[in-house]
């Protein structure tokens, strides 16, 4: 009771809603790796500094474009000699088309955008220039413990190190993840191209053994499989591609074909500002075949994390990331058989299970695995139960915050309680939790006797015990059918 010394009429607001406790965002990666530049509009520098984005747009800004690639193609018209009428223009690659990137991250960010992302952070370590280095990587995942958003790592450029580079990297990211115990690594299995790491036993020899982080840290991760084969055309300015073979083949009076009869003078003038119009044409066919067939095959890591966003935004982090499709894509680079996928997703030697993602005809590219690293352990196995504890440890841990120094006694444990049990009935209500009734779905335990003892109090410790029966993906669905006997 608040005393009073001057006659007058006071008001008093008595608080009668209980304090609750808000969801906190469940899907903000940060990228980590090289991009061309790294200063925002005043020209600060920012390697090394983790900046929040929420666009394309905002990236090219801050970071710049991908690296130009240098294209080589050749070109063939064919004309009718007695009009001088171009009749067709074939262009095709002059040796073997390039597929890998020297760099992922901006590719990596584009398909993170087309697949559903939104906020995230980048964390620059270099430009193209910058020789790979573990400690870059690293020494930027330290950086990230000041921030509080980041839910996610996600780590594209990793994959340009050999594997036990990789390895560390992703050791690293585990450890910070166990750590600071509100953030989840996507993890990519290095060089997953055909003639590259493309059987379980490469997975194991290129990823599983050079992950060295015990059950305590592999839990708060996952890794994908393979690399994808993307619709994004490479970048590459006009004075980066090269026109060769410029012949053309002549139709004769007769029908007959006078192969490379003469030259295109219109394919010099590829990196010219202005063409004659008869050039043009051929400058629009090299572009459009380039746009089309000059594609990137990319690590999957940056379309996942646009996936984990669009699935925690339509259903809920609860929800696994898996069945889904991909967008942007052609397919995976490595065509995946059951057998294989059979040895990914379960691996009873080393326990790290490695997500599938895989083509089927009339569905499209999709994502088919929802393991962590803990593949072998029964309470951590699947990535939104993982997902979904941190959220609601993180969310719970946010609010209580606001008890700290209050009286460690009933009052304050039954706001604390019904707080908790009001948020948990929220996710219940959602299809978070499992059971009939919310008793069946979850239980908070707060009180002397009960999870404290008389000493704890003592000792300034409120201790609130909760238990969620968390929903698990249905993972493998078994119909078994029989013959019936004949009644009548």
């Amino acid at each position: 009771m608040t005393t009073y010394y001057t006659p007058g009429v006071y008001i008093e607001e008595i608080s009668k809603f209980p304090p609750s406790v808000v969801a906190v965002a469940t899907a903000v990666p940060a990228f980590i790796g090289y991009t061309e530049k790294a200063e925002d509009e005043s020209g600060t520098d920012l390697t090394n500094v983790p900046t929040r984005i929420t666009s394309l747009l905002e990236f090219e800004t801050y970071f710049g474009s991908a690296n130009d690639q240098s294209l080589s193609v050749d070109v063939v018209q064919t004309i009718l000699s007695s009009t001088g009428q171009v009749t067709d223009t074939a262009v095709s690659f002059n040796g073997t088309p390039p597929s890998l990137p020297s760099h992922f991250l901006h590719y990596s960010m584009k398909m993170f955008f087309d697949n559903g992302g939104g906020p995230c952070y980048i964390v620059s370590i270099g430009d193209f220039t910058a020789v790979f280095n573990p400690a870059d990587f690293t020494d930027a995942i330290d950086e990230l413990e000041k921030y509080d958003e980041p839910t996610l790592l996600v780590f594209p450029d990793a994959c340009l190190g050999d594997a036990g580079q990789v390895g560390t990297i992703i050791d690293q990211a585990l450890d910070h993840c166990k750590k600071m115990q509100d953030r989840f690594t996507i993890a990519d299995v290095r060089n997953a191209v055909p003639t590259g790491t493309n059987t379980n036993a490469e997975v194991t020899t290129d990823l599983r053994n050079n992950i060295t982080s015990d059950l305590e840290q592999v839990k708060y991760g996952a890794a994908y499989f393979p690399y994808l084969d993307t619709k994004l055309p490479f970048s590459s300015s006009d004075d980066n591609i090269t026109v060769n073979a410029h012949t053309t083949n002549t139709i004769q009076a007769d029908g007959s074909i006078i192969a490379g009869s003469g030259s295109i003078a219109a394919a010099t003038a590829i990196s010219h500002a202005s063409v004659k119009e008869d050039e043009t044409a051929v400058y629009n066919a090299i572009k459009s075949f380039i746009i089309a067939n000059a594609t990137v095959t990319l690590p999957p890591s940056g379309a996942v994390a646009g996936v984990y966003a669009r699935v925690d935004k339509a259903r809920g982090v609860w929800k696994a990331p898996a069945n889904v499709s991909i967008v942007s894509v052609s397919g995976p680079a490595v065509n995946i058989t059951n057998d294989l996928n059979d040895g990914l997703n379960i691996d009873a030697t080393t326990g790290k299970s490695v997500n599938a993602i895989r083509a089927f005809t009339g569905k499209g590219t999709l994502v088919w695995g929802a393991r962590t690293l803990a593949g072998n352990d029964n309470e951590w196995r699947y990535v939104p139960v993982r997902r979904f504890f941190i959220m609601v440890e993180e969310s719970v841990k946010k609010a209580t915050a606001h008890f700290v120094f209050e009286p460690n006694d009933a009052n304050t444990w039954v706001k604390v309680r019904s707080m908790i049990e009001n948020f948990l009935t929220l996710q219940w209500r959602d299809g978070a939790l499992a059971g009939a009734k919310p008793d069946e779905a979850f239980y908070v335990k707060v009180g002397l006797n009960q999870t404290m003892s008389a000493q704890d109090i003592l000792n300034g410790y409120m201790i609130v015990e909760i238990g969620m029966a968390a929903v698990r993906p249905a993972e493998f669905i078994v119909l078994r059918f029989s013959h019936k006997m004949q009644e009548s």
